[in-house]
């Protein structure tokens, strides 16, 4: 089990790129940590989650 943004969620073995694709993120506008640590959008897809993990997605909006 991963937590999610507080939610546990049954994602291990998933990339942080799959666990992505299940959602309506905006890729392009979301920053992502994993255990504290921010992940490069290059790394998604290589980037595997395991029991135990932490993920915050971040999704930015503008406005002014």
């Amino acid at each position: 089990m991963v937590k999610v943004n507080g939610e546990m969620l049954d994602i291990a073995g998933k990339s942080v790129k799959e666990y992505l694709l299940t959602t309506n993120y905006d890729m392009t506008r979301i920053a992502v940590e994993k255990n504290g640590e921010i992940v490069p959008k290059a790394q998604y897809d290589s980037t595997i989650l395991k029991d135990d993990d932490s993920l915050e997605v971040v999704s930015f909006v503008g406005g002014g």
